[in-house]
């Protein structure tokens, strides 16, 4: 017996959330990381399918930690989510993002998710947790600017005839070279931690400047990611760009891995208390839950972003893909829910419109945002009446 609820009540839990890994995989996680890599010709569809899910198995268990931390005990406070409570959440949210999945519009997943678990959360006496709402609110709302703009700026100026690509890509791999070296991961930290390349570095050498060991290590990794490109692009440029725009998608599929796990994997989390089970145990059940979610549906959701929502070469795919690595990094450090299908979405319409807006769909464009709109309002609504009247009827 578990409390809140009978085994057979916390087994459905359980079967909830492995559901809701799969919805995620086959929409989210499964088929934005690659889409840009898709649409630019750089791999096919079934290949991206299986490598993301990969991928994404690796991040969920070396990062999902902390998004799956905020979405199971900060979104609600002074109250612990029922056995029954956790079902109603993650089935409504997972039923949301499957409709997405099989009508070919990607659905914002962290919307859905969050909104199902604050509703619940609500009707089961809990209180509104107003500062980490506002954290949520506030990337929620940046994302498509920040996103957009970075990708808007970056397809600008690699389009530019006065900036030499020889020069200009190896710089923007320089970027995520600096990015990656302060990546915090499960297997560089202490047991229970994570830490990053540059955090190992500083801990290493402690007669310098922690400050000063993070700049050089950053500096360093930078250089070294810019150096190993620039050479790469001087043998056969469309081949470099071609191993960069693959190296971003599997960046970009390993952090969704460690942010959207933690979609299916948070209402669960406070009924796994009394039974001890290590978080990293769990984390790779939902990272497998993802993995067949990828293969086995992210193929459908791949074409409708590479193809319906901008017509992308190299380029503008490179261009979109480093800010949603970024974004996607800083979302896992602060344990912050956010959907990566907004995410992509942004930065593909984003670098479109350095194109001067060719092959970007107004129409979807529309039809998604009120998508993810109308997915949060009724995810809330779903999980807070759906769940109010189950508990009436098992009084």
């Amino acid at each position: 017996m578990v409390a809140g609820g009978t085994l057979a009540t916390f087994l459905v839990a359980g079967a909830a959330s492995l559901f809701m890994a799969w919805a995620i995989g086959a929409g989210s996680s499964g088929s934005t990381p690659f889409a840009p890599a898709v649409g630019a010709n750089a791999i096919s569809v079934m290949r991206a399918g299986f490598i993301v899910g990969l991928l994404g198995l690796a991040g969920a268990v070396l990062q999902g930690a902390n998004v799956t931390e905020a979405v199971g005990r900060e979104l609600i406070l002074n109250v612990t989510l029922s056995p029954t409570a956790a079902v109603v959440a993650l089935i409504t949210a997972a039923v949301l993002v499957a409709i997405g999945v099989f009508a070919g519009y990607p659905i914002a997943t962290a919307f859905t998710v969050t909104g199902a678990v604050v509703g619940v959360g609500l009707a089961l006496g809990g209180d509104p947790a107003w500062a980490k709402y506002q954290e949520i609110v506030a990337l929620w709302v940046a994302v498509p600017f920040a996103g957009g703009g970075i990708a808007y700026g970056t397809a600008r100026t690699l389009r530019d005839e006065r900036v030499p690509e020889s020069i200009a890509v190896p710089l923007l791999a320089g970027v995520v070279g600096a990015i990656l070296a302060n990546v915090r991961f499960v297997v560089l930290g202490p047991p229970g931690e994570a830490a990053s390349l540059t955090g190992v570095a500083a801990t290493a050498l402690p007669d310098f400047s922690s400050l000063l060991v993070y700049v050089g290590a950053t500096l360093a990794a930078a250089t070294l990611v810019a150096v190993v490109l620039w050479w790469d692009l001087r043998g056969n440029p469309e081949a470099g760009q071609r191993h960069f725009l693959l190296a971003l998608g599997g960046l970009v599929a390993f952090s969704a891995g460690g942010s959207q796990v933690g979609l299916a994997l948070g209402p669960l989390l406070p009924l796994l208390d009394p039974f001890e089970i290590p978080l990293v145990a769990v984390l790779l059940g939902g990272g497998l839950g993802l993995l067949l979610g990828s293969w086995t549906g992210a193929p459908r959701m791949i074409k409708a972003l590479s193809q319906d929502y901008s017509a992308l070469g190299p380029r503008r795919s490179i261009a979109a893909l480093i800010p949603s690595f970024a974004i996607a990094q800083t979302a896992v450090f602060f344990g912050i829910p956010v959907s990566f299908n907004e995410i992509i979405v942004s930065a593909i319409i984003g670098s479109g419109f350095a194109a001067g807006g060719s092959g970007v769909s107004g129409a979807k464009m529309g039809y998604t945002v009120l998508a993810w709109i109308g997915s949060l309002v009724l995810a809330f609504t779903l999980g807070y009446g759906v769940f109010t009247a189950v508990d009436v009827l098992l009084a």
